[in-house]
């Protein structure tokens, strides 16, 4: 992102990318973007019972949609506006389960270059520093 493009303005991409880029159940997931500039974003994936499985707590397939969509809106940030890419790959890490409840999504970009951009997702339960969930990714740009 260029350095004229204010943390308001990717704040604006991010939240208007999280609305108008993604297929609808994942815009039905309500994810917010809190903050962004040209290192990362803050998200928050809001309280949905219907995230959690039988044993009671957020669905690995839940969380790692929510990481997924949130790294491309950050990238969406850094850039100004959204770029066309496809996630090339993904790793993640389930350290500890998320109850239903609010949580806390940090991404932060590793490297962003002409074809390719990298980054590092966490994610927590709102109000708990306890890290619940990782991942690591890496992102193809589509537009050249």
């Amino acid at each position: 992102m260029s350095e004229d493009i204010a943390s308001e303005t990717a704040l604006e991409v991010a939240a208007n990318t999280l609305q108008s880029v993604f297929a609808p159940w994942i815009a039905a997931l309500g994810i917010e973007a809190l903050s962004a500039d040209d290192g990362g974003g803050d998200f928050l994936l809001p309280e949905n019972r219907d995230l959690a499985h039988a044993g009671g707590v957020i669905c690995g397939q839940a969380t790692a949609s929510a990481a997924d969509t949130c790294a491309v809106a950050a990238i969406a940030a850094a850039n100004g506006r959204f770029r066309p890419c496809t996630t090339v790959d993904m790793t993640t890490h389930f350290i500890r389960p998320l109850k239903p409840g609010p949580v806390s999504i940090r991404v932060d970009l590793l490297s962003n270059g002409r074809r390719m951009a990298y980054l590092r997702v966490e994610m927590r339960a709102k109000g708990d520093p306890r890290l619940a969930f990782t991942a690591t990714g890496a992102y193809a740009y589509l537009d050249g």
